[in-house]
């Protein structure tokens, strides 16, 4: 059983960019404003990511092992692009509890990339996520019913156009939760390092 008390909540990101972040907030700044009554926790700005893997509790001195785990995979990628494009709800636009912005992975190079870290971390003893890999954004966790199916058409109906964005990194990153909201934080950055040779 995990010490509260020297255990993280840890989860393993992609940062996306700033610009595109900007947009994200305007989008949940006019669902936010056209359905006010909806009973739901909104990710701030700064909060916007894309999980590649959620551990969940993780003891302190095992933080190196997936830190040790994401330089390992860091130095078989070279930067590349996503699209960020389209929107949706979890489990279903009727009665949504999560709303999304989609992760379009033209070249596969996220599934690979997510793949090889999961390979990784298995090594290191962390188990393999059963679930298939859906990259996405999350924008809003919807608490009550009350006004939900009213969000999810009008954030589908409003769309996001398409955004390519640049992935130089893999972030292994602590989340707290408070009365306030999630504050993340990272525990270590690995900067793809594999490049073509002229």
């Amino acid at each position: 059983m995990k010490n509260p008390a020297s255990a993280w909540r840890v989860f393993c990101a992609i940062e996306i960019s700033e610009d595109v972040r900007g947009r994200l907030a305007d989008h949940i700044q006019l669902l936010r404003q056209t359905v006010p009554n909806v009973n739901a926790s909104w990710c701030r700005r700064e909060n916007i990511h894309l999980t590649l893997k959620f551990f969940g509790d993780v003891e302190r001195n095992l933080t190196g092992n997936l830190s040790a785990a994401a330089a390992r995979v860091a130095r078989e990628f070279r930067p590349f692009e996503i699209r960020v494009a389209g929107t949706g709800a979890f489990p279903k636009q009727a009665l949504p509890r999560v709303l999304w912005v989609g992760i379009e992975d033209p070249y596969r190079n996220l599934a690979r990339l997510q793949e090889r870290f999961e390979n990784e971390c298995s090594k290191e003893g962390f188990p393999k996520e059963t679930r298939p890999f859906r990259p996405h954004l999350t924008l809003a966790r919807i608490r009550k019913p009350r006004g939900s199916r009213t969000l999810g058409e009008l954030h589908k109906a409003i769309g996001f156009v398409a955004s390519e964005v640049l992935i130089p990194e893999l972030l292994l990153m602590r989340s707290e939760l408070s009365s306030e909201g999630s504050k993340y934080t990272v525990i270590s950055q690995h900067r793809f390092s594999l490049f073509d040779r002229a």
